[in-house]
């Protein structure tokens, strides 16, 4: 998908679209200059990704997107096996399964650990990405 750009200074921003007719797509990959860039949307939020995971280089951002896995334990320790979370999203990078988080971008575990956050924003009614004039 190619999107239009506005310059401003030393970043760029691509106007992807009305917000009301995207977010009913949960996910987009688009590629602005060659650099793939994951845009999510989370209800009435947007966040936007640079697709490549922090473990080993993979297109996160066309991983699967589910609910986050959680080991259900039950009152006496003793494991119920696992289940889903019923209000967070992951995504999950198709190479080795690292989770993220699909608001925060982070590793479910180890918080320091997460993905690249593209600047990102609804502006009157546009989905609208501000990216820098330098590669990744």
């Amino acid at each position: 998908m190619s999107a239009p750009a506005m310059t401003t200074g030393a970043s760029r921003q691509v106007v992807l679209g009305r917000h009301e007719e995207l977010k009913i797509r949960q996910r987009m990959v688009i590629e602005v200059e060659g650099v793939g860039i994951g845009v999510y949307f989370i209800g009435e939020e947007v966040r936007a990704y640079l697709n490549i995971c922090p473990h080993m280089g993979g297109p996160v951002c066309q991983g699967k997107i589910m609910p986050r896995t959680l080991e259900q334990v039950a009152d006496s320790g003793k494991s119920l096996g696992l289940g889903f979370s019923k209000d967070q999203m992951h995504i999950v990078c198709p190479w080795h399964g690292f989770e993220f988080d699909m608001l925060t971008g982070r590793h479910p575990i180890d918080k320091s650990v997460g993905l690249t956050p593209i600047p990102v924003e609804v502006s009157n009614g546009e989905v609208v990405l501000t990216v820098g004039e330098t590669r990744p």
